[in-house]
């Protein structure tokens, strides 16, 4: 077999190496230009805010994206999101794009680890081929199939003729028929529902959203199933039943066609068919209050049919398999012995194994994935791209240490090498410095965040980069150190015989009134000791890493309460409802309904998004301009940055008490660049965090639990972040803080170090005592890490 050899001689193909970005101007970007070797490792750097989001994800992988799917038909782009094209003069270069972002994997209640690989649909197929008893195909091993069968008269013609045969049909599935593969069974406090000694008119429902006002009253009171005038106390037995569980039925009320049914169904139709964390708060607080969730007593929280748990390979059948740390699965995997399934015992070991090699090997394939932290689904997500033969593809990742411990970064950094070596390019928006060493090119942006960023701060290697004088350079080495003198705790909270998830009976008092870090290895127990075992209370205030929600009309005034008292102080002064400096309610521009926008549908192709013509994109209606606070309009207030509006709510015609404290809270947290009126789908992922982190620090409880809080902080702000907790815990609190960033790590009073491990190698506490302590006891990973940081 003759080998392709490549001769020297120079060829065109070969003079692009380069990705070429000329005039920028996406969100912050101020016309920027870069050009980023191909087949590199190039890292985007800057403080939170200075667009390197903007630049790495919202041109360079947009506009690949955009280009990939202008190859389809016209037909098919017509079911295809449409993407418009960023704002950019030239772009050369691109590569197909693969994007690795942090966004939370599916929240549906039966989307797994498992079935989110791949891993589960290798495994249905292994217990299909290998199972005894045999119980069918692939999908009688899958808890998202019903198992249903029927049959009936069909009718077809046929030599002239219409004949009339039966016809039978069965489909068999694993789907726990009790739970509905959800694993777990909902129990309803029907108290919860009403007050049964009002009748409904009288407003006996409690349920949010059901208004007998609306077509609810008009439903319950034409149905005919019972006397809406009634108390619910007094209600036959088949009234009540009608009320709760009726079927859906057709009825007619006032001439109009509707479906009634009953309170229970819709209420699961409607609320517990979703995960409970992707609920508004006030409908979560209702099903958390009036719903108990249990595990499926028929099969056990396997989501499995009998059937399906019947079938065994040796003695494991395929829920126990699932139910495995992935790590043992892969061991498991490895034993089996079987020529007529051989290739896809391989494929599935390799899948596994890259578990493993990422550093989630402590999970199991019946996780469900609405669990994983926002680093995990990243890790997760890269599992599909590790044994790829792709080249020459680029891959983006957005800040991949996240949720990652030092001795883990090093793993990490070894897979993006390996992307690299395979012949890809590889972008990544990163923070931490162990990660920004391995680049061979570096984009620093900034100088500032906001409007005070958005240009190239600093191109090329990291001996350059530390030579800078940019904010990237300056704080590239820098290493906190360790505190001389620690707080004295007030008091303790007990924690006793914790078993949640892998925690292994642990017994702790954590220390009140200092600032407290737990910390180790990714997989070691910490969320599971801090979430799982201190009690939920009004005194409690936890700020977790899961996601804030808004649209393009949410802004930071909208989410933290801020334009409450300011329209009240517009509608005060100018003698007038609230409602009109509501952009989204009476006060909006008729034209473009307070979005600010027109938007025009293209079809297949990218809808245009325009200022609106008559308010100019102030959002408000003409006439609601006229009034004024403090000398300005409603409009020129949303537009002020958080640190100029603070200054003009503090005193003066403009001062306001009740803004001027929620604008000090987002100014503590480091957002004072953020324009209040600014929408939050324009913010980065650290910018709504440290938002959610100023709309909890109101919270009157004693105890702040954070987790993970320097997620998308720069070097720079981590400083500002350790000030901030300082003043908590001088104000009396007690700040307890997963973490794995060590000048967090150095500047605590007390450390909780949880291992040695991941998974069920973890769940230990392995070192408790001073951050001193710790570094002299170089007794776990942390402690040799931590140590190296500080330089003893």
């Amino acid at each position: 077999m003759s080998k392709a050899t490549r001769t020297d001689t120079p060829h065109d193909a070969d003079s692009h190496d380069l990705i070429r970005v000329h005039g920028a101007r996406v969100n912050n970007l101020k016309d920027v230009s870069v050009e980023i070797p191909k087949r590199r490792l190039t890292v985007f750097t800057g403080v939170s805010g200075s667009g390197k989001s903007s630049l790495v994800f919202s041109t360079i992988a947009a506009e690949s994206q955009r280009m990939i799917n202008e190859t389809y038909s016209a037909f098919l782009q017509g079911f295809m999101p449409t993407l418009a094209r960023p704002e950019v003069d030239v772009l050369e270069g691109l590569t197909t794009a693969i994007i690795v972002d942090q966004q939370r994997m599916g929240t549906d209640p039966r989307s797994t680890v498992g079935t989110a690989t791949d891993a589960n649909a290798m495994l249905r197929i292994l217990f299909s081929r290998l199972g005894k008893p045999h119980i069918g195909s692939p999908q009688a091993f899958s808890f998202n199939v019903a198992s249903i069968s029927g049959a009936g008269a069909v009718t077809l013609e046929r030599g002239g003729r219409t004949v009339k045969e039966r016809r039978e049909f069965s489909i068999t599935g694993g789907m726990c028929p009790r739970c509905e593969g959800r694993g777990s069974v909902t129990d309803i406090d029907l108290t919860a529902l009403y007050d049964d000694s009002k009748s409904l008119n009288e407003g006996a429902l409690t349920i949010p959203g059901y208004s007998m006002d609306g077509w609810f009253g008009r439903i319950f009171n034409g149905c005919g199933f019972f006397d809406a005038d009634k108390p619910i106390r007094k209600f036959t037995k088949r009234e009540l039943n009608d009320l709760l569980h009726k079927e859906p039925t057709k009825i007619k009320v006032e001439g109009i066609n509707l479906t009634y049914e009953g309170l229970i169904p819709r209420i699961q139709k409607a609320m517990l068919s979703k995960d409970v964390d992707s609920l508004q708060p006030h409908i979560r607080a209702f099903v958390e209050r009036a719903v108990t969730f249990t595990t499926c007593p028929e099969c056990d929280g396997t989501r499995l049919n009998e059937g399906a748990r019947s079938s065994k390979i040796g003695k494991v059948n395929i829920a126990d398999a699932c139910q495995m740390q992935i790590s043992d699965l892969a061991e498991w995997v490895r034993a089996l012995d079987e020529p007529s399934v051989a290739p896809l015992l391989a494929t599935l070991r390799h899948t596994l194994d890259s578990f493993v090699e990422i550093g989630l090997g402590y999970l199991s394939l019946d996780r469900p994935s609405g669990t994983l932290s926002g680093g995990e689904a990243q890790r997760t997500k890269m599992i599909r791209h590790l044994g790829s033969s792709l080249t020459d593809v680029t891959y983006v990742f957005d800040e991949p240490t996240i949720g990652l411990h030092p001795h883990d970064i090093q793993r990490m950094n070894k897979l993006l090498e390996q992307l690299r070596d395979k012949g890809n390019t590889v972008l990544v928006v990163e923070h931490k410095p162990e990660t920004i060493a391995i680049a061979d090119h570096v984009v620093d942006l900034g100088p500032g965040a906001g409007t005070a960023g958005g240009t190239v701060c600093f191109e090329g290697t990291i001996e350059g980069l530390r030579a800078s004088d940019t904010i990237t350079g300056r704080h590239f080495d820098d290493r906190a150190t360790l505190k001389e003198q620690v707080r004295k705790p007030t008091g303790k909270l007990p924690i006793r015989r914790a078993k949640t998830h892998n925690l292994q009976n642990v017994n702790v008092d954590i220390p009140l009134g200092v600032l407290v870090v737990v910390t180790g290895v990714a997989g070691s127990g910490k969320s599971s000791l801090v979430h799982g075992s201190i009690p939920a209370s009004e005194d409690v205030v936890s700020v977790d890493q899961t996601p804030i929600r808004g649209s393009r009309r949410s802004n930071p005034a909208t989410y933290t309460g801020l334009l409450e008292p300011i329209r009240k102080a517009f509608a005060k002064t100018n003698g007038v409802k609230p409602a009109l400096f509501s952009s989204n309610s009476e006060g909006a521009c008729p034209n473009c309904n307070g979005a600010g926008v027109v938007y025009t549908d293209l079809g297949m192709m990218a809808g245009v998004a325009n200022p609106c013509e008559v308010c100019e994109g102030k959002r408000f209606d003409t006439s609601v301009l006229d009034y004024h606070f403090g000398g300005r309009d409603i409009s020129q207030v949303l537009s002020m940055p958080v640190a100029e509006a603070k200054d003009f709510f503090a005193e003066g015609e403009g001062k306001l008490p009740a803004a001027h404290t929620i604008l000090t809270r987002l100014s503590d947290v480091g957002l004072g660049y953020l324009t209040i009126g600014q929408p939050l789908t324009t913010l980065s992922g650290g910018e709504r965090q440290r938002l959610k982190l100023a709309t909890h620090m109101a919270g009157k409880g004693g105890t702040y639990v954070l987790d993970e809080p320097t997620a998308g902080l720069h070097l720079a702000d981590v400083n500002q972040l350790l000030a901030l907790l300082d003043r908590l815990v001088d104000s009396g609190k007690s700040v307890i803080v997963v973490e794995h960033h060590q000048a967090v790590m150095a500047h605590a009073d007390w450390i909780i170090d949880l291992g040695p491990g991941a998974g069920h190698d973890g769940g230990k506490i392995v070192f408790e005592g001073t951050p001193t302590d710790l570094v002299k006891s170089r007794s776990t990973l942390t402690a040799e890490h931590l140590a190296t940081y500080v330089g003893l």
